[in-house]
């Protein structure tokens, strides 16, 4: 290294750690994805109420977590350390509350604070007890003073939880294809919380552009941006691109000619989709098709349809200029197309599903106990060993949801940089045992981000890689800063 540049690259490793990102990614997920997936569940409505109970709601209103602590054989509460989870072979974890309230026919009845279950903290993290402790304190404390924190201790055992890239989300990529009845195919996944829902986007033989999503196949999408509120041909166009008036969609616009208003198109859709109640229940069905399975990640409410229309159209206009070769084919190994999730994005979609499941065991403890005829109160069904366990099960065996394994991984201490090695790990979700050479082929946009020279040989080249030493990772919350610039600089949002 050139002597000029040492003092720059020291003083950078003296503001930021290599685990910075991921320490950010965990304190972001205590600070605002834990409450944000609560607010996801907030009501619940059992099915089976007393029968002199009109209206019966569970609400799950604020949530917190605690620094962790252990409770001993005795009842006795107090703070643990990492050291001593170590070498008692128990979990670092700590408690999280949630206030939960009962509403009798709007009216509230109880309101309590609870614990929902213990949640696994990453070491040096806010919720940790070696948070801001100096060298010689935490040497006091019985750490290395150098050891970057950024890992879980699982039943004394230090795992950490590796780093998975995956295309981005929310972010139509439009690719060339060989065969099928379109020459180009556009595919999004539309994100929103539990959602991740493929669309697909193709142009047919007859000149028709077709949107797939859930149970609708190959439908119109012009018939769509029309069930959306946007039910003008000039609208439709203009919103498509004001600046050139592009053919292609003329024959759409004929084709969908005869649908006059949204309630036509909606209807129309559903018969499509082989919806064969009554009028008003066909409408009223598809309507909510609309609504939650039609790019979520826009919102899952009515009053969002227009929003909904205007994306499909800005969608179709870079479908129709990509099929033109006025522009090049998306790439799918360019790192502007990749995400990654960090420990708190992956803890995020474990504490999602398995939220769920303690909702439906809460439901059915409740709905079980109200058939023998009694009301039980909301404490007593709350059964907080049952999220606790299956978060830290999956903690310890790696096995993640949507069926992916090895997450969560026993850390390497072979020497100092092993350690630094694993904790800085990116894998690819993509099968070891299949070629996928542009996957595992250098791409020129990890230039700086990730390491040109450390990936294993054998089937994993190329699908397990490590971040740059001078990478940083931002988080979701950036985009609303650079959402404020944009619109400083002149962005206009859409009239609804």
């Amino acid at each position: 290294m050139h002597k000029a540049y040492e003092p720059i690259i020291r003083s950078f490793f003296n503001q930021q750690s290599f685990i910075e990102p991921d320490i950010e990614s965990f304190n972001n997920f205590i600070d605002r994805e834990l409450q944000q997936i609560i607010d996801e569940n907030r009501e619940v409505e059992p099915t089976i109420i007393p029968s002199n109970v009109d209206e019966f709601k569970i609400r799950f209103d604020k949530v917190r977590v605690v620094k962790p602590e252990i409770t001993e054989a005795d009842g006795s509460k107090r703070k643990i350390f990492p050291i001593e989870a170590r070498l008692r072979k128990i979990n670092y974890s700590a408690p999280c509350f949630v206030t939960v309230s009962a509403h009798i026919n709007g009216v509230q009845r109880e309101s309590f604070e609870t614990q929902l279950g213990n949640i696994p903290v990453m070491l040096k993290s806010k919720a940790c007890h070696l948070h801001k402790l100096s060298r010689e304190e935490l040497v006091q404390k019985g750490e290395d003073p150098d050891d970057p924190g950024g890992y879980f201790i699982i039943n004394g055992t230090e795992k950490v939880l590796v780093k998975v890239e995956d295309l981005a989300s929310n972010h139509l990529l439009v690719e060339r294809k060989s065969i099928g009845p379109s020459r180009f195919v556009g595919k999004l996944f539309s994100e929103h919380g539990s959602y991740k829902i493929p669309h697909t986007i193709e142009r047919l033989k007859d000149g028709i552009f077709t949107l797939s999503f859930t149970r609708l196949k190959r439908i119109p999408a012009v018939v769509v941006i029309k069930a959306l509120g946007l039910t003008k041909d000039e609208d439709i166009m203009n919103s498509v691109s004001k600046e050139r008036q592009f053919e292609e969609m003329i024959v759409n616009l004929i084709n969908a000619a005869e649908i006059k208003n949204e309630e036509d198109a909606i209807d129309s859709l559903a018969k499509k989709a082989g919806i064969t109640q009554t009028h008003e229940i066909r409408i009223e069905r598809m309507s909510e098709i609309l609504d939650k399975y039609l790019l979520p990640h826009l919102g899952t409410s009515p009053k969002e349809r227009i929003l909904k229309a205007y994306n499909l159209c800005k969608y179709l206009k870079k479908f129709i200029i990509i099929s033109r070769d006025e522009r090049e084919v998306d790439d799918k190994d360019h790192y502007m197309n990749k995400r990654l999730k960090l420990s708190g994005d992956l803890l995020a979609d474990l504490m999602r599903v398995n939220i769920k499941i303690l909702i439906g065991d809460l439901l059915y403890n409740f709905q079980r106990i109200v058939k023998r005829g009694k009301f039980p109160t909301i404490k007593v069904i709350i059964r907080e060993k049952l999220l606790t366990s299956r978060i830290h099960s999956s903690m310890a065996t790696g096995n993640w949801v949507g069926r992916r394994k090895g997450i969560s991984q026993r850390i390497q201490r072979l020497n100092f940089l092993d350690t630094i090695s694993h904790l800085q790990r990116v894998v690819s979700p993509l099968s070891s045992t299949q070629e996928n050479f542009a996957a595992r082929a250098l791409h020129s946009t990890h230039f700086g981000r990730l390491c040109p020279i450390e990936t294993p040989e054998g089937t994993n080249i190329g699908l397990k890689k490590n971040l740059a030493l001078l990478s940083a990772v931002t988080s979701d919350g950036d985009d609303a800063e650079f959402l404020r610039i944009l619109k400083n600089m002149g962005l206009k949002g859409v009239a609804r």
